[in-house]
């Protein structure tokens, strides 16, 4: 290490090919889907009611969360009723699928406060970390991807494994039947497309998530510290 006198030698963990052949799980992925859209007649939750029968289908555990009677970030405090369900249906997860309409080039202020709503670390535990994302969105009008772009930032934010596809749905009204279900269509087909890849990456990543997720600013800092509690039993 003498040509990285900057680098604190028992932080480091050379990347071992060999450290990925974990023992993997045998019980089916689980996959949080949260939506963006309270109305009665919400293509964001037809899509994800839509992308759960998918899910269920590749072999996956869902789980839907109903935002209604959330409240708003810092409204309350974390023991609300609403709250905890969402933050131990995220501790559950493995995976997560975000779906949002697209409001004023934007996404919408509901699946923005559930996400707020799951903290980025509780004490030394990161709740979404290493987990898996899939995101969607849906449009009045033409096709767009500023929700989609939005929802790509807070995951990396959120230190989840924000897989490739994604999926935007325009002029959604025109896209679902009058019981919610989703016409055969390329925009169906890309969801079947997201779904699967969200299996795949949740399959591949989740028992080695822990190592794929380390880092070596982290593990710098624990090294301090413990060098500094040794430091004073010697004292």
């Amino acid at each position: 290490m003498s040509d990285l006198p900057n680098i604190v030698p028992a932080a480091l963990d050379i990347p071992d090919r060999e450290r990925l052949a974990v023992p993997l799980s045998a019980h089916k992925p689980r996959i949080l889907m949260l939506y963006g859209s309270l109305r009665e007649r919400s293509y964001s939750r037809f899509l994800t009611f839509e992308a759960a029968r998918l899910l269920e289908a590749f072999g996956a555990e869902v789980a839907i969360f109903d935002p209604a009677g959330l409240p708003l970030p810092d409204a309350t405090t974390a023991d609300h009723p609403k709250v905890q369900e969402l933050r131990a249906l995220s501790e559950w997860s493995e995976g997560h699928v975000w779906t949002s309409p697209e409001r004023h080039g934007a996404m919408s202020a509901i699946i923005k406060a559930q996400i707020d709503w799951i903290p980025l670390s509780v004490g030394s535990v990161r709740p979404t970390q290493g987990r898996t994302l899939a995101v969607m969105q849906v449009s009045g009008g033409s096709q767009s991807f500023n929700a989609v772009n939005q929802m790509r930032i807070l995951g990396r934010w959120m230190r989840m494994i924000t897989i490739p596809n994604q999926s935007s749905v325009a002029k959604a009204f025109q896209e679902f039947d009058e019981d919610g279900r989703m016409k055969p269509s390329s925009y169906y087909d890309r969801v079947v497309d997201v779904m699967e890849e969200l299996v795949k990456f949740t399959l591949l990543t989740r028992d080695a998530s822990g190592y794929l997720t380390s880092r070596y600013s982290e593990r710098k800092e624990d090294a301090v510290k413990l060098e500094a509690r040794v430091r004073l039993r010697s004292i």
